[in-house]
């Protein structure tokens, strides 16, 4: 990878990471469209796996600020990203392989059946992950304060991510121990 796309990159997953709190302290001096506009430009840039999703998101970010809307617009950006990645994870189950089992057969090509199971299980684990999250995220937007709002978005929804990664983790050393 070349120094500027790492640079480029890296910024971008930075500035998604802290988009919340970025949301936070810069809307009362800011006000929301600003705000809006960069958060659709990025949920359409950031995610090129799923470009069309990602644009199709922005769009109605977009349109739901051009209703008047433009604060839930803005604070919609968790619950695109989320739908982004359910559609992408549901998809995978439904055409395949499931996304979870592409990133296994990286590591380990010759995956046996009980492998790839097992990556489908995961797979539909991380899809009632991204409803869950997506639909907490679309209750903080709707009713929360923006303080809440934030703590979820930018704290709490990437500690649950966090957990779910180490749950699976431990998950499948404990089931690689049992086979060997």
């Amino acid at each position: 990878m070349r120094p500027t796309t790492f640079l480029v990159t890296t910024a971008t997953v930075l500035l998604a990471a802290a988009w919340p709190f970025a949301v936070w302290w810069l809307q009362d001096s800011l006000g929301p469209w600003p705000l809006l506009a960069v958060g659709s430009a990025l949920i359409a840039w950031r995610l090129p796996q799923a470009r069309g999703l990602a644009v199709l998101a922005a769009m109605a970010l977009i349109a739901i600020g051009l209703a008047g809307k433009a604060e839930w617009g803005l604070r919609g950006y968790p619950v695109a990203v989320n739908a982004i990645m359910l559609a992408t994870f549901a998809f995978s189950l439904w055409q395949g392989p499931p996304i979870i089992e592409r990133i296994a057969r990286l590591k380990e090509p010759d995956l046996p059946p009980s492998g790839v199971r097992y990556t489908r299980k995961v797979t539909q684990a991380w899809c009632v992950f991204f409803l869950v999250n997506g639909a907490i995220a679309a209750w903080t937007a709707y009713y929360a304060s923006l303080a809440v709002w934030t703590l979820y978005n930018g704290a709490i929804s990437y500690v649950l991510m966090a957990l779910m990664f180490v749950t699976e983790w431990c998950c499948r050393r404990r089931l690689r121990s049992r086979t060997q």
